[in-house]
């Protein structure tokens, strides 16, 4: 996957601003029966237990495995990765071809972005579409793990998943408790950045940490592009790379950068290498995303 594309999917599935699918007005499943789910177009109402599910997106195929829907689901898009036995296929989410996906025989289609109108074009051919976009905030993951539980017929589960996902994340917050750091999350190796006001820099917040594009930005939608003097003089405390994969970044490529040597980060050990997937994704995976914060802040406190 070449970079640039790569960031383009990440920034795509970040930053969009529409509501997420909640589970307040979700009518309860009953056996046997058609149930509506409250998503982001809408009430939508899915068959009981649906058998032949397409999902659009990485993040919605790791949920819908991680609450035992994989079974149910018998196409998954290019980027859905995880977990290995998904059935990954040509399906894109970024340019979804409406007769592609209609070919699987769906009786779900669950994505988290609504491309070319395929959402209406599903619909016209009475194909149901729950669109649960990308979340906001950590409530908006949870609720749409909620809602992927009542139309897959896994309610119990879902609850299960996003019980002990509140329960890692809050056990990792509170044991990296220490001094205030400062951060940078590297998108590319060309500086683009997430800001505290996107939903990654939101989970850095949990630690209170300190976003060095925050005062960078520039009407940038919470994805600026930082200059290497900016980042040399802000020397923050922690640099992590989300483009170990994308771009083959490692602490030992970041400490050959021109003036990069000297950061403290570089020379304290400083540099995380995440996994990109983990790190820009809002699904099950997401305290494995807090894990990897939280080690680096208690490391760098002790």
């Amino acid at each position: 996957m070449r970079p640039v594309r790569a960031l383009g999917a990440v920034i795509a599935v970040m930053t969009l601003a529409a509501g997420c699918g909640g589970s307040d007005d979700d009518k309860p499943a009953d056996a046997g029966k058609a149930v509506t789910v409250q998503a982001a177009n809408g009430a939508v109402t899915v068959p009981a237990t649906p058998k032949r599910i397409v999902s659009l997106s990485p993040t919605h195929t790791e949920t819908l495995f991680a609450i035992g829907a994989g079974k149910q689901v018998v196409a998954a898009d290019e980027y859905s990765n995880h977990p290995a036995q998904a059935p990954k296929t040509k399906l894109s989410g970024f340019k979804p071809n409406a007769e592609a996906i209609i070919g699987y025989k769906p009786d779900l289609v669950v994505l988290s972005d609504d491309m070319d109108g395929i959402v209406k074009s599903l619909q016209k051919v009475k194909i149901p579409v729950l669109l649960e976009p990308a979340a906001t905030k950590l409530d908006d993951a949870y609720d749409e793990i909620t809602d992927l539980g009542l139309a897959t017929g896994h309610v119990a589960e879902a609850k299960k998943l996003t019980d002990d996902m509140r329960t890692r994340i809050q056990q990792t917050v509170a044991a990296a408790k220490g001094k205030k750091l400062s951060y940078y999350h590297e998108l590319d190796s060309q500086l683009h950045t997430v800001t505290s006001k996107t939903f990654i820099g939101q989970v850095y917040g949990l630690f209170g940490m300190e976003n060095i594009a925050d005062k960078a930005e520039k009407a940038a939608g919470g994805y600026p592009q930082l200059s290497r003097e900016y980042l040399v003089k802000s020397d923050p405390d922690l640099i992590f790379l989300a483009d170990t994969k994308i771009a083959s970044q490692t602490a030992a490529t970041v400490a050959k950068r021109p003036g990069w040597q000297g950061l403290g980060a570089v020379k304290g050990g400083g540099v995380i290498e995440l996994d990109d997937d983990v790190a820009s994704r809002w699904g099950p995976r997401l305290p494995e995303f807090a894990k990897a914060i939280g080690d680096a802040a208690q490391k760098a406190s002790a």
